[in-house]
């Protein structure tokens, strides 16, 4: 595993699925974890395992869709640990349709959360990494990003806009020792695909050349490597973890 080891991390929806394991695996990677989402009460459980397994964790309720909210956390957040060296972009939200029949609300809600909430909490990050000239930004987009998908226009749009946006922080931020990159997960077995059929699901990996969907510790471990010092020449990157669903 790649040492985080003195790091300071913030994983924003960190209250289940991937956002839940990356906060895990990157405490056993050594980092200090600021977890933060909406639900405070599996954010108390989440630190609490963390600090069972002999880390430090900081729990900071945040909903990313508010502004003020971030700005809070992220003071919390520098006030307690004095840096912050990691940001994850992973808080999400689908509200699906087809496009034809959308309400304008489930569009702005799923931009709200998934690209400008980013967008801010990239903000309050690089104005204490510009300082500290040192920094990791991992923003977690999706397959569909890259492939579309039917019935998710704007959850499509929000990605793919991570994507973009990964590669304009990237060059804009670069000299500042900075780094900006994208995990693309395929489907990963999470609260989000539960309640997707038996049926569906065999369907979906007939479409993965591995023929299974993939697991919420291998975003997690792409994570890791992106964070680390090893990966320090890589940015403006989009790592795909999917099984090689799509290979572009």
């Amino acid at each position: 595993m790649f040492s985080l080891r003195d790091r300071v991390a913030l994983v924003t929806g960190a209250s289940q699925g991937i956002g839940r394991v990356t906060a895990l695996v990157l405490a056993e990677a050594g980092a200090a974890i600021v977890v933060a989402a909406r639900t405070a009460p599996k954010l108390s459980e989440l630190v609490a395992d963390i600090e069972a397994a002999g880390g430090h964790a900081l729990a900071v309720p945040m909903d990313v869709a508010n502004p003020e909210q971030v700005r809070d956390g992220f003071k919390q957040a520098l006030a307690h640990f004095g840096r912050l060296d990691i940001l994850v972009n992973n808080a999400a939200i689908t509200r699906d349709g087809l496009a034809l029949r959308m309400k304008r609300d489930d569009w702005d809600a799923v931009l709200q959360i998934n690209l400008t909430g980013a967008h801010v909490c990239i903000q309050q990050a690089l104005a204490i990494m510009v300082k500290q000239r040192h920094g990791r930004i991992i923003n977690v987009t999706s397959v569909v990003a890259q492939t579309g998908n039917p019935g998710q226009a704007n959850y499509v749009a929000a990605k793919a806009g991570l994507i973009g946006l990964t590669r304009a922080i990237a060059a804009e931020i670069a000299s500042r020792n900075i780094t900006v990159n994208a995990v693309a997960p395929g489907f990963i077995d999470t609260p989000m695909t539960a309640p997707l059929s038996d049926a569906v699901k065999e369907a979906l990996n007939a479409r993965i050349p591995l023929g299974r969907m993939g697991q919420s510790r291998d975003v997690a471990a792409a994570i890791v490597f992106l964070a680390s010092d090893e990966a320090a020449y890589i940015t403006g990157q989009t790592l795909n973890v999917n099984g090689g669903m799509y290979m572009g």
